[in-house]
């Protein structure tokens, strides 16, 4: 529920702080007082669009607050997890309005966007006027409130997920036969790009060892020259290092009996004499490695420009070229069982299609049996509001064909306000206080069903009076027994029903006119219902007759 309500700066209000209670709560006030304001802070709260235009003149910015306490709305607390925002026992939101650029706003002090405050909004509170009411018009706002009624979640949540399943099995079976229509140029195209990638077979990191051979053939002869000229220097040649080296580490091993200080050094010259030898043969061999053939680097050379040229007109290295080929295999196999996952699909679109059709029936089968309850509790509302032979009836049409993600159904109120008229669609027969009645007696008949802790109704009591005007009062205190009620009200005998009164005014204060709200003790709230009676002349027996209405204990 709101417990508290803070608005700055808003067109004519300059600072509320509204303390609202459980259960019904009445705002009253002159005509033009500023009532309309305070469900515009309402309607803020909400999520809805925000104009410059609300911000008092000469303020920067207006600012509206709401505290709510959602202990017991577990499905809000879910929506703000979701939505990566603190989570608490209270739920603060707060929207500012900037005089000039974007209005922003704010969850338990964490910046969120319009459409995330929605989603909130829709689990906290609705507000009701009068063009709330002619949204009871739209048949899917009508199936909505019948499947809030009485059609458990599960089978509207089977629906929609059998309805997924078969727009994605329709939607890949279209892309099938929609690909029928050029699947041959495909398949030719794929297996001559496949043909293409395999007389090159390129393998991995080919390149790299491609310009590393080349490298060693544009350099062969200084290559070769200098390993052999290594060879012979180092072992071939007369007086070579090999045998000065070997003549040396012989000298030393025969004198190291005389001075064993010199035996390592006769070591390391004796194991120079081997790595020596070791070197000379592997610069011998070094030229054995060498391709005799004077064409070999024209053949490098040309295979590395076919494979640039693969390259550059698939626009991917020679890994991507690997992978492609890949994936152009897979792609001749599924063309070529093209005729298997046609069939395939098909199988799947009619299975899900029989799926959807079981759900759908499931589903109208139980908004019939909720269709029939909720025109008989309604029914007998309207009665409670002095239509005293009226009769609502919600009236259930299928459709043929594929059921959407709502199942098949279409749904229209009927209501016969007139006797002798007949039965005619809501739609079509309600005048402002008969919409507004109409309205009340469904949100009686879903008392207790949720889904929001706060209903707040503006002008619901237009167009009507005297008697009804009470059985209206009850009505919302009915309302106000399963959720907190807010109500904007012109009757006395819906404002001496509530359990918080509170009175809207404007005065002038510095040259300025400013709205302000306050909560009424009960003399003030028997003035008020007095007013509200007797307009500007409140007497004595206006204020008995107040007193009366308002009742004892109250």
């Amino acid at each position: 529920m709101l417990a508290l309500l803070r608005v700055r700066e808003l067109v004519l209000i300059e600072e509320l702080d509204l303390e609202l209670a459980p259960g019904f709560n009445a705002l009253t006030g002159e005509t033009g007082a500023g009532k309309s304001l305070v469900v515009a802070a309402f309607d803020l709260l909400m999520g809805r669009r925000a104009s410059s235009e609300l911000v008092r003149r000469g303020a920067a910015e207006a600012e509206v607050e709401g505290l709510f306490d959602v202990s017991d709305e577990p499905a809000v607390r879910a929506r703000l997890a979701e939505a990566g925002l603190p989570v608490g026992d209270e739920l603060l939101i707060r929207r500012v309005v900037p005089a000039d650029g974007r209005n922003r706003c704010y969850v338990n002090g964490k910046l969120a966007s319009l459409a995330v405050l929605g989603e909130l909004a829709s689990g906290l509170a609705s507000v009701m006027g009068q063009h709330e009411h002619h949204a009871l018009f739209d048949p899917a706002v009508q199936l909505a409130l019948l499947d809030e009624y009485g059609v458990p979640t599960e089978l509207r949540d089977a629906m929609a997920a059998a309805h997924a399943r078969l727009a994605t099995a329709r939607d890949r079976l279209e892309r099938l036969r929609a690909a029928e229509r050029d699947r041959g140029a495909r398949l030719d195209f794929t297996r001559y790009q496949i043909d293409e990638i395999d007389k090159l077979a390129p393998v991995p990191d080919e390149l790299d060892r491609i310009e590393r051979e080349a490298r060693l053939l544009r350099h062969q002869e200084v290559l070769l020259e200098t390993a052999r000229r290594g060879a012979h220097e180092l072992y071939e040649a007369d007086g070579s290092v090999f045998e000065r080296l070997g003549s040396l580490a012989k000298s030393l091993e025969d004198v190291s009996h005389h001075d064993e200080s010199l035996a390592p050094d006769a070591r390391q010259l004796a194991e120079a004499v081997v790595l020596v030898e070791e070197a000379a043969r592997s610069l011998a061999a070094y030229g054995r490695g060498f391709d005799p053939d004077p064409h070999r680097l024209e053949a490098l050379e040309e295979r590395r420009e076919a494979l640039k040229r693969l390259m550059r007109k698939h626009g991917t290295d020679l890994s991507g070229v690997i992978a492609l080929r890949e994936g152009l295999a897979e792609e001749v196999r599924s063309l070529e069982r093209y005729e298997d996952s046609l069939r395939e699909t098909d199988d799947e679109v009619t299975a899900a299609r029989s799926a959807a059709a079981q759900a759908a029936v499931a589903l109208t089968k139980r908004r019939r049996e909720a269709a029939k309850r909720f025109s008989t509790a309604a029914t007998k509302e309207l009665v409670d509001l002095a239509f005293a032979k009226a009769a609502l009836e919600a009236r259930l049409e299928s459709a043929a064909g594929d059921p959407g993600p709502q199942g098949a159904d279409s749904l229209e109120l009927y209501v016969d306000l007139n006797p002798g008229e007949g039965a005619h669609p809501l739609r079509k027969v309600a005048s402002g206080g008969e919409l507004s009645r109409v309205m009340l007696a469904v949100r009686r008949v879903l008392a207790g069903l949720g889904p929001v802790g706060t209903y707040v109704f503006d002008e619901v009591d237009a167009g009507v009076g005297g008697s009804v005007a009470t059985s209206v009062g009850r009505k919302l205190r009915d309302v106000a027994a399963h959720h907190q009620v807010i109500c904007v009200t012109h009757l006395p005998q819906i404002a001496a029903m509530c359990d918080a009164h509170f009175c809207v005014s404007k005065e002038e204060d510095g040259g300025r006119t400013v709205t302000r709200v306050d909560r009424l003790g009960p003399a003030q709230r028997v003035e008020e219902i007095a007013r509200m009676l007797g307009g500007e002349q409140v007497t004595a027996k206006i204020r008995a007759a107040a007193r009366e209405l308002i009742g004892p204990g109250r």
